[in-house]
């Protein structure tokens, strides 16, 4: 039964890489969660955190198209290997300059850009990836164990964040940067241990060129199922992802109460994130066990609208019991529609375009939202982090009602 539930896992390469992922992930989100805290704290202004944010997925926006292309040439182990010692070696120096009472807004901005470069890269190659480590019958539950992975750390992480941040208060992120560069050692040790199917790697020795990214182009405006999901995605990665970097001003400011003291307010963020991570996990749990249900379209569209619902309803909230169900629904209609977007995009590209059109897609997630970041940053200081959050959520909910009216056809995808 397991087997039949879950077969990517019947793969040894794929569980040594999913087991040391999910290790990494862990302290990743430890890092997402304290790092935009501690600018806050140094700032005092949303703005700020919306540039974090810029800097962080501008990468993205200039690197991911290329990557696409440039990673079809290369060893994609290796070079994921090469990005997590980068990434780690990024977290040691956030922390060694936190805990040294050093860190400055612009150490974070300039040290998230590093950051985001090597995630622009390593993303790239670690989606393309996946095929080497399983067959293509298993790869929808190879995308939706690696969802699981990913939400589970969003609970975890955030979890242990918060006794650093309330038990160590004078170099409580500095040690949760730390263990965060400790936690990489567990994907690259198991990297260096598998060992991927060479038959990506056949066409590695053509040169780069124009042509290359313009044929991943070319197929992609030639599937209109694949255009469609890209345009989806775009929407909320400008008008509702970047949310989560104003979560410190929502902790703070937004859902204060009386009493409420450092170690009250940096609790109040931790679990804000961790109830994120708690619906995106539900939602990954669900999709990897029964990764060959039926109306998967349908069940996209129901978590783009349920996402944008949870934004407008977090802006009606003051408080944080009232806040909490809103953003468990944003934290499920995320991961609902990313991973079934990214699977229907999985199986529809073929092999030799699937670093190219994986990179598109990842650039459409991605790519955009530095600018969201920046517009949302901006519009949280002008009009308030509530009103922000409902204009925002409308538009995600006026344009997916309006795409899907356009295409209903999406909404058959999976079986009817």
């Amino acid at each position: 039964m397991a087997n039949s539930r879950f077969p990517a896992l019947q793969f040894r390469n794929y569980r040594i890489f999913w087991l040391g992922q999910f290790v990494s992930l862990i302290g990743t989100w430890m890092q997402s969660t304290v790092q935009p805290y501690l600018a806050y704290q140094l700032t005092d202004q949303p703005i700020y955190l919306g540039l974090v944010g810029f800097a962080n997925t501008l990468p993205a926006f200039l690197f991911i198209l290329p990557a696409g292309v440039i990673i079809e040439r290369l060893n994609k182990r290796k070079t994921v290997i090469t990005m997590q010692i980068v990434m780690m070696l990024q977290a040691f120096t956030l922390a060694y300059l936190a805990i040294t009472h050093q860190v400055t807004i612009w150490h974070i901005v300039g040290l998230t850009f590093i950051l985001g470069f090597a995630n622009s890269l390593e993303i790239t190659a670690r989606q393309s990836m996946l095929i080497e480590l399983v067959d293509r019958e298993a790869l929808p539950n190879a995308i939706a164990l690696n969802s699981t992975i990913f939400n589970a750390a969003r609970v975890i992480g955030p979890s242990l964040s918060a006794p650093f941040l309330m038990l160590l208060q004078n170099t409580g992120e500095g040690w949760a940067f730390f263990a965060n560069g400790v936690s990489y050692l567990f994907v690259i040790i198991g990297l260096f241990i598998i060992q991927t199917k060479p038959k990506q790697l056949a066409q590695n020795d053509h040169r780069l060129s124009t042509a290359d990214f313009l044929e991943g182009q070319r197929f992609i405006r030639r599937t209109p199922i694949i255009l469609f999901i890209l345009m989806l995605v775009a929407i909320p990665s400008f008008w509702g992802f970047p949310f989560a970097q104003q979560i410190p001003v929502f902790a703070r400011d937004v859902l204060k109460a009386v009493g409420d003291t450092n170690a009250v307010v940096a609790g109040r963020n931790s679990l804000m994130v961790t109830t994120q991570g708690v619906g995106a996990l539900v939602a990954a749990v669900t999709l990897a066990a029964f990764s060959t249900m039926r109306h998967k379209g349908r069940l996209l569209m129901i978590g783009q609208i349920v996402f944008a619902i949870g934004l407008v309803g977090l802006g009606f909230s003051r408080s944080l019991y009232q806040a909490v169900p809103f953003i468990l629904m944003m934290g499920w209609g995320t991961v609902t529609q990313l991973a079934l977007a990214n699977t229907l995009i999985q199986l529809t590209v073929p092999d030799h375009l699937r670093g190219r059109v994986i990179s598109s897609y990842l650039w459409v997630m991605n790519g955009i939202a530095p600018f969201g970041s920046l517009f949302l940053g901006w519009l949280v200081q002008t009009v308030g982090a509530s009103t922000a959050v409902m204009i925002g959520g409308s538009v995600c909910l006026v344009g997916y009602l309006g795409f899907h009216y356009l295409r209903p056809d999406i909404r058959r995808w999976g079986g009817t």
